[in-house]
Parts: C-alpha cells; sequence; structure tokens
C-alpha cells in the first residue's frame, strides 16, 4: 500500500535539504510521503524527454544503474520516459530515489496517472515523493518549471539525456547553471530532434559524458570529504558554514555573510571558532574551504 502519511518541512528546520536552502527560489515548504532522510543523501538528478528513443532508454539505464549503485540517490520527475527509467532503473538496482512533483501528493493527483504504481513503487522501497503543493493542486503547465527547479536545486548536479531544444528539460538545465549546479549531458545523433537539447548544451559549455565514470570522477574529492570525515558543526550555523563550502570551495567570508543574512560580526566569530577546532582553514586573504588535513 501507498504510505498515507504527509509530513510538513519547513525552511530552516532540521530536516530541510541543505542544498535546496541555498538556490535564489527554495521553496519555504515541503510537503513529502516516505523517506524524508533521503533528503540529506548525496542527490543527483537524471532528467529528459518523455518521448525517449531506444538509445535514450539504455542511456538512462546505464548512467543511473552505475550512480546507484556509488551511493548517489536520484532524483527525478516522475515524468513518461527518461524519468520513469530513472526512477525505474534505481529500484532494480535497490538503490534510492525521490521523486518531485508538479502537484500536490495526494493519491489523486498524482501525475502522471500511469506513473501511479510507480509512485506506490517508490514508496514501498524506502524512497521519497515531494512536492512544493499542498492538498487538492493539479499538476498544469505553470506548476513543472517550478518543479524543476526543486529537481535540480537537491542535487549536487544534473544529467541530461535526450530532449528536442524547446523541451522543459532544458530549463532543468538553465536553473541547474543558475544554481551553481554541475550540468552534464549525453551526446547523441546529429541528425535526432531528441539530441539536439544535449548538443546544444553542450555547445554552450555543459560536461560531456560517455560513460558513469565521467561523472563519478567529479565527485570523488566531494565523496571521499563526506564520507570518511564526516566534518559536522557544533551548531547550525557551523553546520551551514559546512555546507555552503561544500557546494562551493573557497569562499570569502563577504559571500557566506550576503549567502546567510547573519551578523558579519557573528560570522567572523562563528568562523573564528570553526578554523581553530580545524573544520576550515584559510587559503587566500579572506577565503575558507573545508580542512581535510
Amino acid at each position: 500500500m501507498i504510505k498515507p502519511t504527509i509530513e510538513k518541512i519547513k525552511i530552516g528546520s532540521k530536516d530541510y535539504p541543505p542544498l535546496l536552502a541555498h538556490i535564489p527560489d527554495p521553496p519555504k515548504v515541503l510537503y513529502c510521503r516516505g523517506n524524508k532522510t533521503l533528503l540529506k543523501t548525496d542527490c543527483f538528478s537524471v532528467v529528459g524527454t518523455r518521448k525517449l528513443t531506444p538509445y535514450g532508454r539504455e542511456a538512462a539505464e546505464f548512467f543511473v544503474r552505475t550512480l546507484s549503485q556509488n551511493s548517489f540517490t536520484i532524483v527525478s520527475g516522475l515524468a513518461l520516459g527518461i524519468d520513469a527509467i530513472a526512477h525505474k532503473t534505481t529500484l532494480d538496482v535497490h538503490g534510492k530515489t525521490i521523486a518531485v512533483l508538479g502537484s500536490s501528493i495526494e493519491d489523486r493527483y498524482i501525475s502522471p496517472t500511469t506513473n501511479f504504481r510507480l509512485a506506490i513503487d517508490i514508496l514501498n522501497n524506502d524512497g521519497l515523493i515531494i512536492s512544493e503543493y499542498e492538498s487538492n493542486i493539479a499538476a498544469a503547465d505553470f506548476t513543472f518549471p517550478r518543479r524543476n527547479r526543486i529537481v535540480s536545486g537537491l542535487s549536487l548536479g544534473v544529467l541530461v539525456i535526450e530532449g528536442n531544444e524547446r523541451s522543459g528539460t532544458l530549463i532543468t538545465a538553465r536553473l541547474a547553471a543558475e544554481q551553481s549546479r554541475d550540468v552534464f549531458a549525453i551526446p547523441g545523433n546529429i541528425f535526432s530532434p531528441k539530441s539536439a537539447g544535449p548538443n546544444s548544451l553542450i555547445q554552450k559549455g555543459a560536461k560531456l559524458v560517455v560513460h558513469p565514470d565521467d561523472i563519478l570522477e567529479e565527485y570523488q574529492n566531494l565523496k571521499i570529504c563526506l564520507d570518511k570525515t564526516k566534518i559536522t558543526g557544533r551548531n547550525p550555523l557551523e553546520n551551514i558554514i559546512i555546507e555552503m563550502l561544500n557546494i562551493n570551495s573557497p569562499l570569502s567570508i563577504d559571500a557566506i555573510i550576503d549567502e546567510t543574512g547573519k551578523e558579519a560580526q557573528k560570522i567572523v566569530a562563528t568562523m573564528s571558532l570553526m578554523e581553530m577546532d580545524g573544520l576550515i582553514k584559510e587559503v587566500g586573504p579572506g577565503k575558507y574551504k573545508i580542512n581535510t588535513k
């Protein structure tokens, strides 16, 4: 049976995903069904066309299988096509997945209805379904771009697999870039409209990938840092600063003050204590990074 409990997570609470909190327009509230601890894991988004080709299906299965087996939580939007393949493949290898909806998350609003069974499978396999929309909100054209910013905002990076030049997938890629997330794209047939989106992204600077290892190598040092050192602060503000430095490092004190909205005196004092405790280190005038020792 699909899990009935809906939990409400407000921004600023301990359960709110730290990466999402730092995007330009974070949702004030997340409505969740399932394993909310996944919001604090290393997430990676896989997105693409609803009308996939056999090439797109094979590529999605190949990349998602390996990423999931390497401890990434796979995030997508429960749409037809690439999204559904991303969720299904993750479940096939007993991985963890988060589905972000452009509607409320009650049974009757899960969209598309053809993926309702997939939603059940996600929840029954320790996955998570989330949305920023409270009860009785149906999916609409305007809700999907809003949904897409959460898909990318939860994640360290986004992989684009197939999509035409006007695809909603490219909205997710643009939002990811605006959020300072890594954008990866799988190249395709230059004569196929389904490959026009990824090929265009590559021309504009997205990272071309032909094997899952191309992505894993990008995060090898980060995962070593997170998995082996398990750096945590002594209070919520220290943890916020650590999360910021994990995402983008080195950072100046001024940037941290601007991002957190805290008083300069409080940030300076906190970071001085963190440096004394060996959590961070100065790598240039007023610039800091995580101290991995």
